[in-house]
Order: structure tokens, then sequence, then C-alpha cells
């Protein structure tokens, strides 16, 4: 059945994508050796532990997303279209602090930090997915889409939960790690 964001939102398959990609996170960051995490990656400038970094990141942006969602989701589409363009715009400057996050924060970090801040945002990510209302999921705004491949023009909420996933996963095919056992 189709609701007011498109197909019907199955909350409990963003849970369970939720929970594979935290123990997979797990199994790569706690699997990996300190050389293994020092490898470059396949197509990117960043070390193995950068990018894992990078891919924590895709789900802790998701947290003040969703506060920006409450302020334009309730705006008339145009006013998010306006501050898209405006985040396009700004796109190199954007790379570079994309770049350069991962780097220091992979860094400052460390491996069990990262692990706890991991299982931190996946609690907090139940916990409001749990609490989401159908209306809230529908609401919609427009979207940087120079930033990430994944964002779309114009996103919902119910996009936005669905959203690190897709990110985790093509970044995962970056990592040079072994294969899991």
């Amino acid at each position: 059945m189709d609701g007011p964001a498109g197909p019907a939102f199955d909350g409990q398959a963003v849970h369970a994508e939720l929970e594979r990609v935290r123990a997979e996170f797990h199994q790569l960051l706690g699997a990996a050796t300190r050389a293994e995490l020092a490898r470059p990656t396949a197509g990117t400038r960043w070390t193995n532990e950068q990018l894992l970094f990078h891919m924590l990141f895709g789900y802790l942006l998701i947290r003040p997303l969703l506060v920006v969602f409450a302020l334009f989701g309730r705006l008339p589409l145009g006013a998010s279209d306006a501050f898209a363009r405006l985040l396009n715009a700004v796109t190199t400057p954007f790379d570079l602090v994309n770049y350069l996050g991962p780097v220091g924060g992979a860094g400052l970090c460390g491996r069990r930090s990262m692990l706890r801040l991991f299982d931190r945002v996946i609690a907090d990510l139940h916990r409001r997915l749990d609490t989401e209302s159908p209306a809230h999921l529908a609401l919609r705004m427009h979207y940087p889409t120079r930033w990430d491949p994944f964002f779309l023009d114009v996103m919902t909420v119910a996009d936005l939960y669905r959203y690190p996933a897709r990110h985790f996963n093509f970044h995962r095919r970056q990592l040079t790690l072994p294969a899991p056992a």
C-alpha cells in the first residue's frame, strides 16, 4: 500500500538494516589490524580507517538532517529549493571538509571510540524511528544533489532514514580490508 511518501515505509526493514550495518561496522573495524586500517582504499584518497570514519559520519549526519527537515519540511517546497541551491553552490568547500573530516576524525577518535559512537548513533536512530508518524515520514524538502550521489532532488524523511545504508554499502566496496571470515 502506498502512502503520502510513496511506497509504504517499512520501518522494520530499516531497523534490520541499521542492525546489519552496525554488526558489519563492528566486524570490519574490530577485526582489522593496524596495518590493514592504514592501507589505502580503492578509489578514494582515504585509508581504510579514514573511510570507516566517513561511513560512520554518514550515520551521524542523519540527526542534524532530521532537525533541518523539521524546519524545511513544513515550509513550501520552494524554500528548501533555494537552500539546496545555496548548498550546491558551496560544493567545493564542502568537498574539502568532507575529505579532511575523516582524516582528522579517524586519528582523534580511535577504534574503540568509533565503535561506541556507531552504537550510540544506531541506538538513537532506532528510538527516533519508533516515534515517527506517517505524516512526519512524508515531509519533503530539496537536497543538494552535488554533495552526495545518494541525495535526491526532493527527499522525504523516510528517504533520509534509508540514505546512510546506501552510503555505507557504496563505500564498503571501496575498503581494502580482508573479506569477513
